[in-house]
């Protein structure tokens, strides 16, 4: 078991990526903090891994309130004991509209889920990471972090800035032996992208946009969640992995 007793909070473990890395991490023998803004699903993320004899727990958060950050992670070390591994997952979409068409209120809005509440994950993580003396921590991003796209403005500079952000932190805090990496999924087949599957014209474009012609699953983003947790990844720091079925490339 590739994470055997290691404790592991999952922002946005409600659903799409964070509940199958919450599902996977279990399998590998974490003990898991699901972490969400929606308590039913939340719920129902624990109540998978428990069937699966697994441990694990739900603590409701807010990534863009400090005091909700705080308090997920003084419970989490109150209930397990310790923290190993952090997984900054949460995060939101954008209207798709033009730079000067996006309201300021959406542009906050955005920018607070994907890039503030990566931020304060790592600044309220650090200090109990520090105690681990083998920290991990691992932040989504995406591959329009990577590439920009038109009429997503907000999310492609929420998601470039975690990448930057995931850089600084692994400069700042490899001395403690915190790895700090970043995921860069493409396509995947979650809710965020409802919007696209429903329009006729673009899905069958969108769909296809990568070098291996298909979405991926959220099981293969979490694999590689998997692999950067694990201490095979033990001299990977400061990297983004590009889950994206070539879409970068495209």
């Amino acid at each position: 078991m590739r994470l055997k007793d290691k404790v592991a909070i999952i922002t946005g473990g409600g659903g799409g990526i964070g509940r199958s890395t919450s599902l996977r991490f279990s399998q590998e023998g974490a003990k898991v903090v699901v972490a969400d803004i929606d308590s039913v699903s939340g719920q129902e993320t624990v109540s998978l891994i428990k069937e699966n004899g697994g441990e694990a727990c739900f603590i409701k958060t807010d990534v863009t309130n400090s005091e909700d950050i705080q308090n997920l992670i003084k419970s989490t070390v109150e209930i397990f004991g310790a923290l190993d591994v952090l997984f900054n997952n949460a995060g939101i979409g954008n209207s798709e509209v033009r730079s000067v068409d996006m309201l300021e209120e959406e542009w906050n809005k955005v920018i607070d889920s994907n890039l503030k509440g990566v931020f304060l994950g790592i600044k309220y993580a650090v200090p109990e990471l520090k105690k681990s003396g083998n920290g991990v921590i691992i932040n989504t991003s995406s591959v329009m972090g990577l590439k920009g796209q038109k009429y997503l403005s907000a999310y492609n500079a929420a998601k470039g800035g975690v990448i930057l952000l995931t850089q600084n932190a692994a400069l700042e805090y490899g001395k403690y032996n915190i790895r700090v990496n970043a995921i860069a999924p493409g396509v995947i087949d979650t809710k965020i992208i409802d919007q696209w599957k429903n329009d006729e014209r673009k899905w069958p474009i969108i769909s296809r946009a990568n070098a291996l012609g298909r979405i991926g699953n959220p099981e293969e983003v979490a694999n590689a969640v998997l692999f950067l947790a694990s201490d095979e990844a033990s001299f990977i720091t400061g990297a983004t992995l590009s889950v994206d079925g070539g879409g970068v490339i495209y």
